[in-house]
């Protein structure tokens, strides 16, 4: 792999471009953006230089691409016109069933592979890049079959993934959606929302003084941005919908017992800590 061109050079984009640098690549990494953002890649020493999709694609033979989703989807149509032989095509989208079945529509056989890397932060753009981000977190790959994942230039990449510290989880796309409407959507929701409620239910600046710890956690994710969010919710909408059934359901379950049953609130409470603790244990 020679040269890999980023197709939104933001913070994911970034950090992948410097986490590359940081794990011994030495061809040219290019920059697809706005002219404004890829001066500021250049200047942080993120990308060597810019270009247009067009000659990116036919100069590159790695394609990541990092914008939001509804960009992924829109971009995608325009690869296959441009890309060179043997060249690979892979994203970071937070959705993957609608992404995966763009690419097979417009993109030739064994050009492309989903991904997700499960890291962020709440922070968005260039200047936030980090070559650490991605060391020790998920890095969800979805070919359409364990095979494809052998096929063509995706070893190369897979390698590169396993140099910059990811740690490869391999899926479906449609297994990968419905799990983090679970693990990453339902949070985001709950967050916003738990924020929102609180908001419209507070009557003076004074009744935040006696907020303790508890809400500015639970509150952290509603910092997150809709620009990116929207585009979740709308491609992944019927498994969002289920999740929230279930945690609508459970809600209501636990309103229930609050009049007389302390034992089903005690068992939410033992399952709650039980999750919560396989979360934090390495």
């Amino acid at each position: 792999m020679r040269t890999v061109a980023i197709v939104g050079v933001g913070l994911i984009g970034g950090s992948f471009a410097r986490a590359l640098r940081a794990s011994g690549f030495s061809g040219t990494i290019l920059g697809v953006g706005s002219p404004a953002t890829t001066a500021r890649a250049m200047e942080l020493g993120v990308i060597d230089r810019g270009a247009s999709l067009e000659d990116a694609c036919a100069e590159a033979d790695l394609i990541y691409l990092s914008h939001t989703i509804s960009r992924i989807l829109e971009v995608i149509p325009r690869l296959a016109a441009f890309l060179r032989p043997g060249a690979l095509v892979t994203d970071a989208g937070s959705t993957k069933v609608e992404i995966c079945a763009q690419a097979a529509r417009y993109l030739p056989p064994d050009a492309f592979l989903g991904g997700h890397p499960m890291a962020g932060k709440e922070t968005r753009g260039v200047d936030g890049a980090d070559a650490t981000l991605f060391a020790n977190r998920t890095y969800v790959l979805t070919p359409s079959d364990e095979p494809e994942l052998r096929s063509g230039s995706r070893p190369v990449l897979v390698e590169w993934l396993k140099r910059i510290g990811a740690k490869i989880s391999v899926m479906s796309a449609a297994d990968h959606d419905q799990t983090v409407a679970l693990t990453s959507h339902l949070p985001q929701i709950a967050s916003t929302i738990l924020a929102a409620t609180v908001g419209r239910e507070i009557r003076s600046a004074g009744q935040l003084k006696v907020a303790g710890s508890g809400l500015t956690d639970m509150t952290r994710l509603a910092l997150s941005d809709y620009d990116i969010w929207g585009d979740i919710l709308a491609t992944n909408r019927e498994a969002i919908a289920a999740a929230l059934e279930y945690y609508i359901g459970n809600l209501e379950g636990l309103k229930a017992a609050l009049q007389d049953n302390p034992s089903t609130i005690q068992s939410m409470f033992d399952e709650g800590t039980t999750l919560a603790t396989r979360i934090r244990t390495p």
